[in-house]
């Protein structure tokens, strides 16, 4: 936990001026809600093969909020895959095709942390409230 804590911790002191900091938490603030929200919609969607569309828009709208949002998406996402590669592991065995889909998530999450248009990910039948 003290290793997790100082991770955090130095990777917030890096990524802030000293100048910035307000702005830079009220970025990563509204960041994790843009990641919330992706995530519910992961959940409550019941839409085949949407992860990636969802996971791409939510990193996408955390990182249009400034540095702020890009270091909570970043951290967030992180988390996920090793907490999601953890329980997969335990759960499900060595899976190729649980690698496979969780290498997908990721470049999906890049993608949409690095500005590009998430919609590349978007299935063709769903629905247009999302």
């Amino acid at each position: 936990m003290r290793l997790f804590t100082g991770i955090v911790f130095c990777s917030l002191v890096m990524g802030v001026t000293s100048e910035n900091w307000y702005s830079f938490f009220k970025e990563a603030v509204q960041g994790v809600g843009d990641l919330g929200r992706a995530y519910w919609n992961v959940l409550t969607s019941r839409h085949q093969n949407s992860n990636r569309y969802f996971y791409a828009q939510g990193n996408y709208d955390a990182a249009q909020r400034g540095p702020g949002g890009v270091w909570a998406a970043k951290l967030i996402s992180s988390t996920r895959v090793y907490l999601q590669g953890f329980l997969d592991y335990y759960l499900f065995g060595n899976s190729s095709t649980v690698l496979e889909d969780s290498k997908s998530n990721e470049k999906a999450e890049e993608w949409g942390r690095s500005g590009k248009d998430p919609d590349r990910f978007r299935p063709d039948s769903m629905p247009k409230n999302y």
